[in-house]
């Protein structure tokens, strides 16, 4: 909670300084906190890699390890700090360090991550569609309305505007003043980019934002639990294998039911066999 409370404290810093007369009235204060959010940060990275000293592997496993010491190193590399814009955004880079502390925010980033190879493929499906529907536009529309349909550049990014349904109305009526076929061509594009297209990425999305649910669950899984190591967890285990062979003295003595009472061996002398005394 207290690495999280920095992270908000620089986050805060970071928008104070957008503000040029708070800037420069403030800025031995300005520095002086971010130099200060800078030593803690590099504290808490220092205390993690020790953590991890008989595990390095370990913790350059986790990505988000690997990613918060990347963002916290990059400070002390002098090419960068030099560069005041590319400084900014690695310092900005440490507000999303946030996500490591939000389960759902993790899972949302890991969701987008895991959707880029399919999204890849919406994309060129898309730019196909646009394209093709860009080319009929200039054919159609090019020497009635050039503004918007002069070249196959301007009618791509006509139609791309017009994905979102944002302005679909003055386009139909612009282009039923040209030809009352146009509702054709702006009804099918509005059915298939903004309708079918979206809905396919969006299912992409949550697809990918299921299998990344399913890996948080997996990963917590996996993390050992503190109240099973140790001489507890041996006990633990000892009290397994005991109960285990109860229940097996158990079947041995439910099958033995039958036999002669000579036949049978004491209670005792089966357990003391069966757990090696």
């Amino acid at each position: 909670m207290a690495v999280f409370c920095v992270i908000l404290l620089n986050a805060v810093l970071m928008g104070a300084e957008t503000y040029s007369g708070l800037a420069e009235e403030y800025r031995q204060v300005l520095q002086a906190a971010e130099d200060g959010c800078l030593v803690l940060f590099t504290l808490e990275m220092l205390v993690r890699l020790g953590a991890c000293a008989d595990q390095p592997k370990a913790f350059f496993r986790d990505p988000w390890n690997v990613f918060d010491l990347v963002v916290v190193a990059s400070a002390f590399v002098p090419l960068v700090r030099e560069n005041t814009t590319l400084l900014r955004l690695l310092r900005l880079a440490r507000v999303l360090r946030t996500a490591r502390f939000l389960p759902h925010l993790r899972i949302l980033l890991v969701a987008v991550g895991r959707s880029l190879p399919g999204t890849a493929s919406f994309l060129f499906v898309g730019a196909l569609v646009l394209y093709v529907y860009a080319m009929v536009g200039w054919v159609c529309f090019a020497d009635a309305d050039p503004q918007h349909y002069g070249s196959v550049g301007r009618a791509a990014l006509t139609l791309f505007l017009l994905t979102t349904l944002d302005g679909l109305t003055d386009a139909v009526r612009a282009g039923l003043q040209i030809s009352r076929l146009s509702i054709i061509y702006y009804a099918s594009y509005a059915l298939l980019a903004s309708f079918v297209l979206v809905n396919v990425l969006i299912g992409v999305v949550l697809n990918s934002l299921d299998e990344a649910r399913e890996m948080e669950k997996e990963a917590s899984r996996a993390q050992p639990d503190p109240g099973r190591d140790g001489p507890d967890a041996a006990d633990g285990d000892l009290r397994d294998r005991i109960a285990t062979a109860r229940r097996a003295l158990d079947e041995i003595e439910a099958g033995l039911g039958a036999a002669p009472q000579a036949a049978r061996p004491p209670a005792r002398q089966l357990e003391a066999s069966h757990t090696g005394g």
